[in-house]
């Protein structure tokens, strides 16, 4: 077989595979990180650090307790929290339990929830008490028969955790009042598991270990069936990735990763929660992203190796006038995904920090990780980087045919250890996503250099087209994001009576001085005619997924 064009760029002593049989599930990375770093802390949180032996005698009592409910092996288990100490807690014991995680985002909507719930036949919840006054509106229509209901301060030990929960519920007030009669607290659940028996599920490579929702910003939100398989695949790919980098922590020194995106998102869930188990790492828990001077003040108290984020967050940390009260000298890789990067970000990012954004690319599909930029690259890109060990990626056109021409444009497939099974219950959606030959369609468009590097143009359906020409969105957002004086902003297509479409820019300023008519001469100069936004709207902000992607789905419905 030939050798794939991209093994050329790998830095030295990263394979070309991983062993993804490594464990027959991901309970057996979990058992053997427990043993293994048992003294060692697993997460730093509201400056209480939790140890790996607690995390492992926590996860069992509540996988105990998950079964007293008369859950059995495949049943599926919501959990519904943002990045406080019991989620790590629950997932474990879940997969130890030999149940299905079912990642819920804690900003949905009632109507958002009661689908997932739905849909995933999921007959138990774990929730944090902020949002179980969404879970009351929906409960009775969904397949939920048991819930546990978490408080931000339940691990924080009894003085400080009721002083937290006092704030939280009291001062800050956001805890809605809701009616759960059938909620048993974490805490409670946690004392009755520690009474009962735990029964070791015997379990495979090829069952379930989550339920992963995609977004739905291209139509209904589905599950994306991740086997054990898949995510330990993904964990062993992104560990052998990072080597090169993660080397030159000093000896003695735990490996610290910082987990500001939240952990019901894949990217966070494989990339901080399971790798940083794997490697005996500390997590830093941010519950918050969005407090940026509660983010940096967080990690003024740390010295961490390992920084996942959105170009959203890079943005504003960067920008924030805090950012300098953190040590960044020990940072070995800053990791972006979620979204595309933009190169004045990730300018800024290398001026502050001295350690450059290394840009991957993954899906919800992909468990997810499926490129990545080398960790050793020393500037920016502009590209996802090259297929990870064990995994291939080549472009489709409209037919289904590889594109063959250098520079000529086609989806993106994917095909290796980490894309999911299919999605959850709908062969006819799994059908129209996965090639014969076994590639995952990710229904973004792409071009591939003769290194191997590919280069995201956009998704297929965000783009606009102008005069019979396709303007792909990403390339005028970085375009006119690098223009002064711009902080952020988003492309979308308009109709137009001459052209068909337009581009509209929406614009969020830096600089208040900043007019339609210089970012309009900045684009002239920068982008050809038909590529020019017509356009141009100032907002305070840009709506956003938790994660940070930008919406433009409902920029588009607002125009």
């Amino acid at each position: 077989m030939i050798k794939p064009v991209w093994l050329q760029s790998y830095p030295e002593g990263v394979p070309s595979d991983i062993d993804p049989t490594a464990y027959k599930s991901l309970v057996g990375l979990l058992d053997e990180s427990f043993v293994k770093f048992a003294d060692r802390t697993a997460y730093s949180f509201l400056g209480k650090d939790i140890s790996y032996a607690q995390t492992d005698q926590e996860s069992l009592a509540m996988a105990a307790y998950l079964q007293s409910l008369g859950l059995g092996k495949g049943d599926r288990v919501a959990v519904m929290m943002p990045n406080v100490p019991q989620y790590p807690v629950v997932v474990a014991a879940i997969l130890r339990a030999g149940l299905v995680v079912v990642n819920v985002n804690p900003l949905y909507t009632a109507r958002e929830l009661e689908h997932q719930l739905k849909d995933s036949g999921a007959k138990a919840m774990v929730i944090i008490e902020n949002f179980a006054a969404t879970l009351e509106k929906c409960i009775a229509q969904t397949p939920v028969q048991h819930v546990v209901l978490a408080a931000m301060g339940d691990r924080l030990g009894v003085l400080k955790g009721s002083l937290v929960n006092y704030v939280v519920r009291n001062v800050k007030k956001m805890v809605p009042a809701f009616n759960l009669p059938q909620g048993v607290r974490f805490n409670d659940a946690l004392s009755k598991g520690r009474q009962l028996a735990f029964r070791q599920p015997d379990l495979s490579a090829d069952d379930i270990a989550v339920l992963q929702y995609t977004g739905g910003t291209t139509g209904v939100s589905k599950g994306a069936v991740l086997l054990h398989r898949n995510v330990i695949a993904n964990v062993l790919q992104s560990e052998a990735w990072n080597e090169p980098v993660m080397k030159r922590i000093p000896a003695g020194e735990q490996p610290t990763n910082v987990c500001a995106l939240p952990l019901y998102h894949i990217f966070a869930f494989t990339v901080n929660m399971m790798l940083g188990l794997r490697m005996g790492g500390k997590t830093i828990l941010i519950p918050n992203p969005r407090d940026l001077p509660a983010v940096l003040k967080e990690l003024s108290k740390h010295t961490f190796h390992s920084f996942p984020a959105v170009n959203t967050l890079f943005n504003g940390l960067a920008n924030h006038p805090d950012f300098n009260t953190v040590n960044w000298s020990n940072l070995k890789v800053s990791l972006g995904g979620g979204t595309a990067v933009t190169p004045h970000v990730a300018k800024l990012w290398l001026e502050k920090t001295g350690c450059p954004i290394c840009e991957g690319y993954g899906l919800s599909e992909t468990s997810p990780s499926a490129s990545c930029n080398p960790t050793t690259s020393t500037e920016f890109t502009g590209t996802i980087g090259v297929p990870l060990p064990s995994t291939f990626m080549k472009l489709l056109d409209d037919e289904g045919h590889e594109v063959t021409e250098r520079g000529q444009p086609g989806e993106i497939a994917i095909k290796g250890p980490q894309v999911m099974a299919g999605y959850w219950q709908r062969p006819d959606e799994t059908a129209k996503v996965m090639t014969a030959d076994g590639y995952f369609k990710s229904g973004d468009v792409g071009i591939v250099d003769a290194r191997g590097f590919f280069k995201i143009i956009d998704r297929k359906k965000d783009m606009i087209l102008v005069s019979g020409f396709n303007v792909y969105p990403n390339e005028v957002e970085e375009v006119a994001s690098a223009c002064p004086g711009v902080m952020e902003c988003a492309a979308i297509g308009v109709p137009d009576e001459k052209t068909g479409e337009a581009v509209k820019l929406v614009v969020v300023k830096k600089d208040p001085g900043l007019t339609e008519a210089k970012i309009l001469a900045y684009c002239r100069e920068h982008m050809t005619a038909y590529k020019q936004p017509r356009v141009i709207e100032f907002r305070q902000e840009l709506p956003k997924t938790p994660v940070g992607k930008i919406l433009r789905r409902e920029l588009r419905t607002q125009s």
